[in-house]
């Protein structure tokens, strides 16, 4: 293994003179003072750059400090050295290898000496570029940008510059065998996990499509968290059986086959991923668009990316789907309670087209203000949460789901007589009968957004935290917005709330008589059964759903190693006995006997619901209720939203276009799964 190069103070000098016994004279490079010391004591040069020259003094301080930091890091550098191959690395049966070729300490241009790539200065920058192309989502050729490499060079020139090919087939690979060792090992001790699968069709020039496989699992202090198992290339015309057998053997290769309890797939999914959906009609432009290509084609409210949706490929080309999907996967599966109500959402509106060009004027009328109203006055309607435009005026981001543009929307109407009066007279205007109709839009669709920031965790808009936001609000969700539709009236949109109640009834309410979400939501101590109409019933629909997933009473587990010890296991007794006639005196205790389930669930309805998080109180109330707390560990894990994955998906179809960043496949499904998996690298 190559030596680390030093820190020296001596790299501030240059010496002119060396003697006997390691004497030297040496000359300042900045003030050309001669200073008289020995190598062994340089407590001469540290003070003449303290006193004299206080900025070389602190880089000499956080070169020192770097070089310690860097020694944590090098390990993992050295497996990036060897491909990633565990052969090689740390620890491993062939102990260190070497790389052939690679970077060395030598003199660069202006006679610097370059850092070893085993140095902890290189080491740490390496580290920061990869992170920089992972969370960015950057084409790894951006290393070889010039513009980047004289900015690294004016900021280290020592540092000896990495080529593409390195980073992404030695680099990126070595970080990605890091992640799979962590998930592998997290999942190893974990006793309940569901998993989620999407498939992404969509960037034209590289591949029909990715799979992704995220597990979301109890950590053992009673976290959740998620991990993208993998991201597999789908190519061609792959079918259901293909998408199972790249699914199982995904699962087997981490050790979770068999202990999932729920796998959260839709079954349009088995075609395609289909895109965010958005407001009819409702086109928000960007200033800073560079051509049409990136523009995105709207249609019947749903966003289209490279004419790939809803299964069909490009020119109409059909993807091939088959009953596999369904058999494979049956009793667990489940659809994601967030892509359902986007369906809901584009569903509804569809049935209603009069809205479309209201919305399209809406728009147009957004698009001018937003460009010719001064940046101070717009400040005045849109900020806050939903909003897209910062104080300079310029568009941050595009608004590209129906929450996001409704909220806007709403601003706009709150607002709409002030903003017309900032805009030159004669200008887009919106009568009466449209304010009227958008008016009733918004307001049949709060509920519906109020449910969709709620299970999205609004607060959390960073793809690298844990975004995990249980089933047990499905049911509520759907309950509220069935009785807003009930109570709704629509004058001037009659068919609005038609559609978007057929839709609702369609698509949502399937989940007020599921037992899954009836078990979830009642094991919810902020709701219990305070939601139900009927109690007794769901009471025994209740004892019968925990009958079959208290692993008390489930023999046909595949994994029966990964269970947890039967909670109703008699504790070990005290080797102390009680003397009868020594401790008389003591008021006998009664005996205490395990509790059924009915009797656990009982005594925990009885109690007052509280707001406590629900993951929390079970962890607290394990003890006294053993048996409803196995089950709520496992309902807890399965998901209402999305998954990270899917978010990365959607970014990477905007940012990686091949002709943009000359991706490779290979490298955009390691970059995928990096981020997603960013936390365990790099938190």
């Amino acid at each position: 293994m190559a030596s680390v190069s030093k820190v020296s103070i001596l790299d501030y000098f240059n010496i002119v003179f060396e003697g006997e016994n390691g004497k030297i004279e040496s000359n300042c490079k900045a003030c050309g003072t001669r200073i008289q010391a020995k190598r062994s004591v340089t407590s001469n040069f540290v003070t003449h750059l303290k006193r004299k020259h206080q900025a070389m003094y602190d880089d000499f301080v956080k070169r020192k400090d770097m070089k310690r930091e860097g020694y944590s890091s090098s390990s993992l550098h050295t497996l990036a050295t060897n491909g990633g191959n565990t052969r090689y690395a740390p620890g491993g049966a062939g102990g260190m290898g070497t790389l052939e070729g690679g970077v060395g300490g030598g003199s660069g241009a202006g006679g610097v000496t370059k850092f070893d790539r085993h140095d902890p200065r290189q080491v740490l920058i390496s580290e920061a570029i990869a992170k920089m192309i992972v969370r960015d989502l950057q084409p790894v050729s951006i290393v070889e940008n010039q513009g980047f490499r004289e900015l690294l060079q004016l900021l280290e020139p020592r540092y000896t510059l990495e080529r593409q090919h390195y980073i992404q087939t030695q680099l990126l690979p070595a970080y990605a065998y890091q992640a799979q060792l962590a998930t592998r090992q997290a999942l190893a001790s974990t006793h309940a996990l569901s998993l989620s699968l999407d498939l992404w069709r969509g960037l034209a020039g590289t591949s029909s499509g990715y799979l992704g496989v995220t597990c979301h699992y109890l950590s053992s202090d009673w976290q959740i968290r998620s991990a993208l198992l993998a991201c597999l290339p789908l190519t061609g015309r792959s079918s259901g059986n293909r998408v199972l057998s790249d699914f199982d053997e995904i699962c087997h290769s981490h050790g979770v086959s068999g202990r999932a309890f729920r796998v959260v797939a839709d079954s349009f999914l088995a075609t395609t991923t289909e895109k965010q959906s958005c407001l009819l009609g409702f086109l928000v432009s960007s200033p800073n668009k560079q051509n049409e290509e990136d523009e995105e084609e709207v249609r019947n409210g749903i966003r289209v990316e490279e004419g790939i949706r809803n299964g069909h490929g490009e020119d109409g080309e059909e993807i091939e789907c088959d009953d596999s999907w369904e058999q494979g996967l049956g009793v667990c599966r489940v659809d994601c309670f967030s892509r359902s109500l986007e369906h809901c959402i584009s569903e509804g509106l569809r049935a209603c087209p009069q809205l479309s060009s209201t919305l399209a004027k809406a728009s147009c009328f957004y698009n001018y203000i937003t460009s010719a109203v001064p940046p101070e006055k717009l400040t005045q309607v849109f900020e806050g949460p939903g909003s897209i435009t910062g104080g300079s005026g310029s568009t941050l981001t595009v608004v590209r789901d129906w929450a996001a543009q409704l909220k806007v929307l709403r601003r706009l109407l709150d607002s709409v007589e002030f903003l017309e009066e900032m805009s030159a007279p004669g200008e887009l205007v919106l009568c009466a009968s449209e304010r009227a109709q958008l008016k009733e839009l918004t307001d049949i669709l709060e509920p519906f957004t109020e449910a969709w920031d709620m299970v999205h965790g609004y607060a959390q808009t960073d793809v690298q935290t844990d975004r995990h936001v249980s089933i047990s609000l499905a049911l509520p969700c759907v309950l509220g917005l069935r009785k807003h539709l009930c109570e709704t009236s629509t004058p001037h949109c009659p068919s609005l709330l038609v559609g978007i109640t057929q839709a609702l009834e369609t698509q949502l309410a399937p989940i007020l008589e599921d037992p899954l979400y009836i078990t979830a939501t009642t094991l919810d101590p902020q709701f219990k059964l305070t939601w139900s109409s009927n109690p007794d019933w769901h009471r025994q629909v209740l004892i019968e759903e925990l009958s079959k997933t208290s692993p008390a009473s489930s023999p046909t587990d595949l994994h029966p190693q990964s269970q947890t010890p039967d909670a109703t296991a008699p504790s070990p007794v005290s080797s102390l006995t009680r003397p009868c006639k020594l401790f008389s005196f003591i008021k006998q205790r009664p005996t205490s006997q395990a509790k059924s389930l009915e009797q656990e669930l009982a005594i925990y309805l009885r109690e007052e619901p509280t707001d406590e998080e629900a993951l929390h109180y079970w962890r607290r109330k394990a003890i006294d209720f053993p048996l409803l707390a196995q089950v709520a560990k496992r309902a807890f894990t399965i998901p209402a939203c999305g998954t990270v994955v899917e978010s990365i998906f959607t970014t990477a179809g905007q940012r990686l276009q091949p002709d943009r960043g000359h991706i490779l496949p290979k490298n955009l499904e390691t970059l995928i799964y990096l981020k997603a998996n960013y936390r365990l690298l790099w938190s």
